[in-house]
């Protein structure tokens, strides 16, 4: 009688754990970087941050915890991936550390299919992995996809502003949304928690020139004075960020579609919601492939019922492979030792403001191959970082190579640079890993002009081995001061440190020769992929 008393004690012990598990909700958006209104820096906020309004974003941050130091492990979107799903630093991922011939390993552990089998119910709608073979595999690939109601969000700008009625095209877009997500919630079995992931791609390039103000109401001139001192204040350029900002409102918009489909689940409080995004802002200089804040600072706001206490501004360094350990404590699974991440549900469940871990005081970040045709040879760029509240260095293992990529007269040989309309709308024929904006095409065809040298240079031009940046003194990271001797030891510091991570957590690039990355498959075309 005791024994069968005991046994019927842990079977609902048991069950009552796996009832207080929780659904995890990922919305990530390509490309999308640190613009979300929770970030306005007061009333006479002079960013960006001043004219974008995302109220489910901030909801979220209000209900829950807004992180102001999160990062992304690369500014590239597959590596970046690689990192989250795997909860490694991407260079551990073999070729999940490239984009343009990038392949899956599937015996590196996911959250998503560990979340599998410990009993969970997963989806994505849109991109989770990619570019990559096979698309999306460390999340399941094809056979936890639920796209059947479509893909055209993917394209708001276009799609939306084609229509004669604004309000109905965005509506239907919505719709699609709503049914995606839907039938993935049809599709669980009764009692399971779930993981679904949203990944729109509509703040990735291209979108609708004047969509910002169209579709949004965003006025391009309230951005005056706003942008950061790298980009040239000039309409052309402002429109462009205007339209992207226009982007970055429609993912929220759909953010909030998800968030009342919860509530009408009754299924909000009991669910981890993330919302945050894989690199920064692509078409401008020092965003997306670059590791200065502009590239790799992303936004991070997590939503978790009572068991995240709200209102809390957090200032711990997040790198966001920290995600996969957090999802998988949360859930109540193992966390695979090969994980580099932190998990940071001791954070989130704190009550403390501020820094909350005094260990999470930095982050690495790194870079190796975008574009497979972006140089020479199929050649990366490699290059780490080590990022502080005080500074910023990085190390340019590669300085002869060109970080942006080659073009006519700057790596090869003299040519024609292609005009304006060319440079707006193909990413592959000058700068490479730099994509193709209106601009990019303004800089370039702008760059004899007086005073545009300098903007041009911050964009394209070659860089030294070694940057520290003061952030106290130079946020926008623009002076490097690693050859200054004031700063002598710090670099010294800040390098010793780097490296000492590297060697731990085995990056191939300072293991060895230091040329993995260098040499076939990771520098061949990425047609050659096997």
């Amino acid at each position: 009688m005791r024994i069968l008393f005991a046994f019927a004690t842990l079977t609902m012990m048991a069950a009552a754990s796996r009832a207080e598990r929780p659904n995890i909700l990922i919305c990530f958006a390509d490309d999308w970087g640190r613009y979300a209104s929770a970030y306005r820096q007061g009333k006479n906020d002079a960013t960006p941050n001043a004219i974008v309004k995302t109220p489910n974003f901030d909801r979220i941050a209000r209900e829950g915890v807004l992180f102001h130091h999160a990062f992304v492990n690369a500014p590239s979107c597959t590596p970046c991936r690689s990192a989250l799903l795997s909860g490694q630093y991407f260079y551990r991922t073999g070729r999940g550390a490239i984009l343009s011939g990038a392949i899956w390993d599937a015996s590196i552990p996911t959250f998503p299919l560990l979340l599998e089998k410990a009993g969970y119910h997963i989806g994505h709608s849109y991109k989770v992995w990619s570019p990559g073979s096979p698309r999306n595999a460390p999340y399941g690939a094809n056979r936890t996809a639920y796209n059947k109601a479509g893909n055209r969000f993917n394209r708001f700008s276009q799609f939306v502003s084609a229509a004669d009625d604004i309000a109905s095209a965005k509506e239907k877009l919505y719709d699609e949304v709503r049914s995606n997500f839907r039938d993935f919630i049809k599709a669980r079995e009764k009692g399971k928690p779930f993981c679904y992931w949203f990944g729109p791609t509509n703040c990735h390039r291209s979108w609708v020139a004047g969509s910002g103000k169209k579709l949004w109401g965003l006025n391009p001139d309230d951005l005056k004075g706003k942008l950061p001192p790298f980009l040239p204040d000039v309409p052309l350029v402002r429109e462009d960020f205007c339209d992207y900002l226009g982007e970055v409102q429609a993912f929220d918009a759909a953010v909030g579609i998800l968030l009342k489909e919860l509530e009408a689940l009754g299924e909000l409080d009991n669910t981890l919601i993330v919302v945050s995004g894989d690199h920064g802002i692509p078409g401008f200089p020092r965003g997306k492939c670059n590791l200065y804040d502009f590239g790799v600072h992303v936004a991070l706001a997590v939503r978790w019922g009572k068991r995240v206490p709200a209102g809390r501004r957090v200032d711990d360094f997040v790198n966001l492979m920290d995600l996969a350990p957090t999802f998988l404590e949360a859930a109540g699974v193992d966390v695979p030792k090969v994980m580099t991440g932190r998990s940071l549900v001791d954070v989130l469940t704190s009550t403390k403001e501020g820094l909350v871990d005094p260990s999470r005081d930095y982050v690495v970040v790194g870079r190796e191959r975008h574009v497979d045709t972006a140089r020479t040879d199929f050649l990366p760029y490699p290059q780490r970082a080590i990022r502080t509240k005080d500074f910023l260095y990085i190390r340019n293992f590669k300085p002869e190579r060109w970080p942006m990529g080659t073009a006519p007269g700057y790596g090869v040989e003299e040519g024609k640079m292609p005009d304006y309309q060319t440079l707006a709308t193909n990413t592959r024929v000058a700068f490479g890993d730099f994509d193709a904006s209106p601009t990019k095409a303004w800089l370039i065809t702008h760059r004899h002009d007086k005073g545009m040298q300098k903007y041009f240079d911050l964009a394209f031009g070659r860089r030294p081995g070694e940057e520290l940046y003061d952030l106290r003194r130079d946020p926008h990271q623009m002076h490097n001061l690693a050859a200054d001797e004031k700063y002598a030891k710090a670099k010294s510091q800040l390098a010793k440190r780097l490296m000492s991570i590297l060697q731990k957590t085995g990056d191939p690039r300072v293991q060895g020769d230091g040329s993995t990355f260098d040499k076939p498959p990771f520098s061949e075309p990425a047609s050659k992929r096997k």
